[in-house]
């Protein structure tokens, strides 16, 4: 059996108090660099690991961040979760993730969270109610939702700014004299797709220019059927524009399968970025969403919140990259 080295152990050695040992393994405590690299050469020689349900019991803290998240198939949240991780971690916090196979976040999942008592909960493009946002507000755990927001919950939301990100995206378009052009939607229940369909769709209305509107579900395999089945009815457009990458490049693959060139026949515009979209066989112009600097407002806004009441939105901007795909 594997014998535990305590902290007792290690002060006894390093000629310190166990108090202090404690202050070098918790983040952002104040210790001096010499004590602390004396401590930690002593933790090494005895192989000793901190014992963070013990600390937690002192400290009334877990340092620990609940995140939710549905799509793990979306390359995008695969990287976003990567991103989380990694900041957080660095900031000394430990990551509870739990996967939600239903559209909204179930009461058990947040009992997950509350069993663990967690410092903070971040959702992603799980669906939450106001109920469970009461109940965690009750329980001072503050919610930050994640590339999305809705207006009924009391709760942060760092997005990016979907409406004005569009409409950048359809004057760009209209520069081009585009006239059939096609908005391939995500899941119609979500903020992002509703915002970006917004932003798009209202520009060309102003202008009197109709949008042929296809309920899309951010899968590739929708969007490929939907294009497939626009193009075998004879209607080729001069540009689709998906409201995410997987989205576009379905459409994209489309097009290839039924020989339609792209740019010069039809353009394809994404929304992410992911890493996928600047592959050779892709090259897919697309918004760029700003993850680091949203990652960092949704960390901020949590710290925030440990601190004070009340919530906050925050939209960041992004940018277009112009890459093989638009003319």
């Amino acid at each position: 059996m594997k014998r535990i080295v305590s902290a007792i152990e290690v002060a006894r050695l390093a000629n310190v108090s166990q108090s202090t040992v404690s202050r070098v393994f918790t983040p952002g405590a104040s210790v001096s660099e010499k004590t602390r690299q004396r401590v930690l050469e002593v933790a090494e020689q005895l192989n000793y690991q901190p014992n963070a349900l013990a600390r937690s019991l002192i400290t009334k803290r877990t340092n620990m961040i609940g995140l939710a998240m549905k799509d793990i198939q979306n390359p995008f949240y695969h990287e976003v979760l990567g991103i989380f991780t990694n900041k957080l971690k660095a900031k000394g916090y430990s990551v509870l993730f739990v996967y939600t196979e239903n559209e909204e976040i179930q009461q058990e999942e947040i009992n997950h969270f509350l069993e663990y008592n967690v410092e903070g909960i971040i959702i992603t493009d799980a669906m939450l109610s106001s109920n469970i946002v009461t109940k965690l507000k009750n329980n001072h755990i503050p919610v930050t939702l994640f590339n999305r927001y809705d207006k009924n919950l009391e709760c942060n939301s760092v997005s990016c700014d979907n409406i004005n990100a569009a409409n950048e995206i359809a004057k760009y378009v209209d520069h081009l004299y585009c006239e059939k052009i096609v908005f391939i939607t995500g899941k119609i229940n979500t903020s992002t797709s509703q915002e970006r369909q917004e932003g798009f769709v209202n520009y060309f209305k102003n202008k009197g220019i109709p949008v042929e509107i296809l309920e899309g579900d951010y899968t590739y395999e929708r969007a490929f059927f939907l294009t497939k089945e626009l193009i075998e009815k004879d209607y080729v457009p001069d540009v689709i524009f998906g409201a995410n990458d997987i989205t576009a490049l379905g459409a994209l693959d489309a097009l290839k399968s039924k020989e339609i060139k792209v740019p010069e026949q039809t353009m394809v515009i994404g929304f992410d970025d992911i890493k996928m979209s600047s592959w050779p066989n892709y090259n897919l112009s697309t918004w760029v969403q700003p993850i680091e600097e949203m990652v960092d407002e949704t960390i901020r806004l949590l710290e925030r919140n440990q601190r004070e009441t009340g919530h906050k939105t925050v939209k960041v901007q992004g940018k277009f990259i112009h890459r093989q795909t638009t003319k």
